[in-house]
């Protein structure tokens, strides 16, 4: 059985937060129409709550197998989906599981599982954790030192706030911006993340497994700053000296704007993503250049070709600076990386499996939450041994 459209669209408003009473109310009555006969579950209105989420994660399953779609998404079938698929990664956008209420209050669309308690050998997510190294090679842990000034360099104080914000403030005369000795790099490791005002006052937050080597005083002609990784950058306008992001294969150049970067080495492709203003990207070994237009994103492949995606998921872009993983036609492999990188965690594959998902997780629960929304395919299977985590068919 196929959604109809007008269903459809109460769903995206539900999962966005703007349904109205109303439109629960059509949606919680549409959802209740089903015929709970061929449940593996009985219908008891007597159920605790967990015996509700067993029975709804079981009912949405045997649909699931019945039909034989898994909880795939398709690019060509991007929102054609069975019951179940439509509504399964709803059930777990939250990390707990979020149910249609089968009260009779029927005003009441969704209830929240507590979630089980956690396994002995689970792993928690990533948090602020990041690497200063100074200019002379020495280096501060940033999430363990203390707030307040933690270094002094020439005419630059480097200081810690109550928010765990790294901030560079100037007093005085400028640095030469060719002074090696004035380049500070943060790095973030796996299950890391950290945020820096740099000296012009652009703000720059780093994603687990990524760095940024920046001058500690801007000065000359331009602003340019290097990165590994992904990081997500608000720069602070100054039309006389355009801001400059570098990786191993790219540059973007700005004014003012705010803007992702993702440009992991064991990723297929360098993507920019513009959320405001403008910028000008380009490939090493490539002379043309693309002026992107918030809301685009620019794609670079391994040989320097550059695309332009109109219309460009933003949100999936900034997801993981909101505090979620959100794919759409993702591999499973694709989204395991994601996941190793948040957790610090090592992905062992023993079997071929060939996923693909469509849906948004939260990154602040253990990882045997993700996983276990993940698993609901009966696809695909998890297992933790230590800092590895096993995927099998």
């Amino acid at each position: 059985m196929q959604i109809p459209e007008n269903i459809l669209v109460l769903i995206e408003k539900y999962k966005a937060g703007t349904a109205t009473s109303e439109e629960k109310q059509r949606l919680n009555e549409w959802y209740y129409s089903f015929d709970d006969s061929s449940a593996t579950i009985p219908v008891n209105e007597q159920d605790t709550e967990d015996q509700l989420a067993d029975r709804i994660k079981m009912r949405l399953l045997q649909n699931i197998r019945e039909q034989n779609v898994p909880v795939i998404m398709k690019p060509q079938r991007k929102w054609r989906l069975s019951v179940a698929a439509a509504v399964i990664f709803i059930l777990f956008s939250a990390g707990a599981y979020t149910l249609f209420s089968s009260k009779d209050d029927k005003q009441q669309i969704a209830k929240t599982v507590p979630v089980k308690a956690p396994l002995k050998n689970d792993i928690a997510p990533g948090g602020n954790k990041a690497i200063l190294t100074l200019v002379d090679g020495s280096t501060v842990v940033l999430d363990s030192a203390s707030n307040g000034t933690i270094s002094q360099q020439g005419n630059v104080t480097v200081q810690k706030l109550n928010n765990g914000l790294l901030a560079y403030t100037i007093d005085g005369k400028t640095i030469n911006e060719n002074d090696e000795a004035f380049y500070n790099t943060i790095t973030t490791p796996r299950g890391g993340q950290y945020q820096v005002t740099l000296s012009d006052g652009t703000k720059v937050w780093l994603n687990a497994s990524s760095s940024i080597r920046f001058p500690v005083v801007f000065a000359g002609a331009e602003r340019k700053v290097i990165i590994i990784g992904e990081a997500y950058f608000e720069v602070a306008k100054n039309t006389a000296m355009p801001f400059k992001v570098k990786t191993n294969t790219s540059e973007v150049e700005v004014l003012g704007t705010h803007f992702n970067v993702n440009a992991y080495d064991d990723e297929a492709s360098i993507k920019t993503t513009l959320l405001e203003g403008a910028v000008k990207v380009s490939a090493a070994g490539n002379t043309a250049l693309k002026y992107l237009k918030p809301g685009q994103q620019s794609a670079i492949n391994k040989e320097g070709k550059i695309n332009v995606i109109d219309n460009a998921d933003t949100e999936e872009a900034m997801a993981w600076l909101n505090g979620h993983f959100q794919f759409k036609s993702a591999d499973l492999k694709s989204i395991l990386r994601q996941i190793s990188r948040w957790y610090d965690v090592d992905i062992e594959y023993r079997g071929n499996v060939n996923l693909h998902f469509t849906g948004q997780l939260t990154r602040n629960e253990n990882v045997s939450k993700v996983f276990e929304a993940l698993a609901l395919t009966n696809e695909v299977h998890f297992k933790i041994e230590g800092k590895k985590i096993i995927v099998s068919p």
